[in-house]
């Protein structure tokens, strides 16, 4: 065999480059990484695995020479081959081929550095960055994992890409099912195979520089500081307890990308369409600690601001406008009210308070069913949906009798206290707006104190979730243990971040029913979106606190998890994953026990028995949603 050789002098390359988005969309930073990677390639070749939109296609075409569309299987890896395939024998004609996909963001940092130096390299096959070898009792597969590239960014050389032992790898490549299938079958032995032909390969940022297993998650500020040109997604989105584990602040990447000029647009609306939005805003550390003095604000820049209240309680109504009144601007006060009655007096309030740059209506709901969301969705349908305001501030008169007075006062005092408390934190918060367009919605973390939340946050919401959110074309990750959303449902928002909402036609008559305020309910389904249908148009979320409450939160949160950590073992990281693999605990009883214990030790065992009771079951669940269907057709 001939030995392998430097990248020539002039010399050709392709780039196969492969793409999915579930809706058929193409990023801003996709093209933004194609136009940047065109001055070092002679061809680029588009693979899109699934839907495409005409638009799309049409952005694509401009900065690929080649833009193919496939059916989505075998992953990304298919995708790859596809786009070999379809080079055939003009394969011939490049030096180089790069096989990549859409998993990072860049040029963060140039790419001509890293070309020029592993152009000069004799190999015949090169990545970007690589993996250490794991052995058995440490790796997450059950096996060894040899050393090898990832797979995103693999350039193969013309001695390679000619030999038999490259035609026969693609041609027997078995179709990959799912990622754990695309990393076990193909990307951990992708280098030991072609290694062990005799093939020589080199990595741009070696493993051995840092100190990690996984440096382009977990050390991914040091690479770019090294000079690699890209950032992975992954440590914006990764599951933050292994963050945690870790100490990789994504917040802290982010920043060091901004600081080499690459735009944080480009990424925060991919991030927000299919990132599950807790773990991102967790990741990146999306909580703002407003100070009581504004810092931010700026008045040459005034947004057209609507305050929508719902008021039930009419002697709260003095409390609003103390609130809507700390608004660094003029503001428009929408107030909606059950009844006739309710609205002449707070007419009567208003009018004894009038003030300059405030300018209110009421309106008078034909229902009280769905209490504040009807209200909202249904009776200010028309500040969501046209252009009149930049940012909605949602409040109502809460009290939260069911709960007693002092679990409901802090309930309220938790929501409006963190939203509007004081003069110059409401400028800050509608500073935030000011500063960030991709900014969706802030409202304040998700309530704990008083509330058996943490772990439990969507209650029995979740399916009737997941049907509506499917209704609306919302297809953004969703949160598995606990949602993130505004509870209690006062929020500032941008009126286009809530667009996918208002734009249903809701009805009043569907939040009513003896199962109104119930969870799985509409109203408590409702209450957990918002975030969810900002992030389907692009727009993230960002939670807001007072020191004060920050204060009072963190050392309670502190407590609770080391009093709930203290009886497992290991890290947090472990204790977490030995409780998930367990499962549910149940109350206790010997048979939970029992089940916990198969859970942890037999898992095949309790996966034969769920597919017995799944096919046992399955007729008698055809009957019953068979019924629900016919009695909702009835219904209707």
């Amino acid at each position: 065999m001939a030995a392998p050789e430097r990248f020539p002098e002039g010399g050709s390359r392709a780039v196969v480059f492969v793409i999915y988005d579930r809706r058929g969309r193409v990023d801003d930073f996709i093209i933004h990484a194609l136009t940047h990677l065109r001055a070092h390639a002679q061809r680029i070749v588009a693979v899109v695995n699934g839907k495409l939109l005409d638009e799309a296609r049409t952005r694509l075409e401009a900065v690929a020479d080649d833009v193919l569309q496939r059916e989505n299987t075998g992953m990304d890896i298919w995708g790859q081959k596809a786009g070999l395939d379809l080079l055939g024998d003009d394969i011939d004609r490049y030096d180089e081929v790069i096989l990549t996909n859409d998993t990072w963001f860049g040029p963060v940092r140039p790419f001509a550095p890293v070309f020029d130096e592993m152009d000069a390299e004799q190999v015949d096959f090169w990545g970007l960055t690589d993996h250490p070898r794991v052995e058995r009792e440490a790796s997450w597969t059950g096996d060894t994992i040899p050393y090898h590239l990832q797979s995103f960014w693999i350039a193969v050389r013309r001695r390679m890409l000619g030999s038999e032992a490259w035609r026969e790898y693609w041609r027997s490549l078995p179709v990959l099912d799912d990622w754990t299938e695309a990393v076990t079958r193909h990307e951990v032995t992708f280098t030991e195979r072609f290694a062990s032909l005799g093939f020589q390969h080199r990595v741009a940022f070696g493993h051995e520089r840092y100190d990690t297993e996984n440096p382009s998650i977990f050390n991914a500020e040091q690479m770019l500081d090294d000079g690699c040109p890209i950032i992975k997604r992954k440590p914006f989105f990764f599951w933050p307890v292994t963050m945690d584990h870790e100490a990789s602040i994504g917040k802290w990447v982010l920043e060091k990308v901004e600081s080499f000029g690459y735009p944080r647009e480009l990424i925060m609306p991919n991030l927000a369409r299919n990132s599950p939005p807790r773990d991102l805003t967790t990741d990146l550390g999306m909580l703002d600690i407003l100070p009581d003095i504004d810092v931010s604000y700026d008045p040459d820049r005034p947004l057209r601001v609507v305050l929508v209240a719902h008021i039930f309680y009419v002697d709260m109504t003095d409390e609003i406008l103390d609130r809507g009144d700390l608004l660094p601007c003029d503001y428009d006060l929408v107030v909606t009210t059950p009844d006739a009655r309710r609205a002449r007096e707070i007419e009567e309030i208003l009018h004894s308070r009038r003030r300059p740059g405030r300018r209110t209506e009421v309106r008078v709901l034909p229902s009280n069913d769905g209490r504040d969301q009807s209200a909202f969705l249904i009776a200010c349908r028309d500040l969501i949906i046209d252009d009149r305001y930049d940012v909605i501030v949602k409040v109502h008169t809460k009290r939260t009798p069911q709960q007693g007075y002092t679990v409901g006062q802090h309930f309220k005092g938790q929501q409006l206290d963190n939203l509007l408390p004081s003069a110059g934190y409401a400028a800050n918060l509608i500073a935030l707006f000011q500063n960030d367009e991709g900014l969706g919605l802030a409202y304040p973390p998700m309530i704990h104190i008083g509330h058996g939340t943490l772990g439990h946050a969507w209650w029995g919401n979740r399916p009737r979730f997941e049907r509506v959110a499917a209704e609306l074309g919302i297809s953004v990750p969703v949160d598995d243990v606990s949602p993130l959303a505004p509870f209690g449902s006062m929020y500032a928002a941008r009126p286009a971040a809530l667009r996918l909402l208002a734009e249903r036609d809701w009805r009043y008559e569907e939040f009513g029913g003896k199962d109104a305020y119930k969870d799985g309910g509409l109203a408590h389904v409702l209450e957990r979106l918002p975030s969810y249908a900002a992030a389907e148009r692009g727009f993230h979320t960002r939670t807001v606190l007072t020191a004060e409450y920050a204060a009072l939160s963190h050392t309670s949160l502190e407590f609770k998890v080391d009093e709930m950590a203290a009886t497992l073992p290991g890290s947090l990281r472990d204790k977490t994953l030995f409780l998930h693999r367990a499962g549910w605990i149940g109350t206790g009883r010997a048979s939970d026990f029992f089940w916990m214990y198969l859970r942890f030790n037999k898992p095949e065992t309790v996966a034969r028995w769920e597919r017995v009771r799944d096919v046992v079951t399955a007729p008698r669940r055809a009957v019953r949603a068979l019924t629900q269907r016919l009695g909702a057709a009835g219904r209707g």
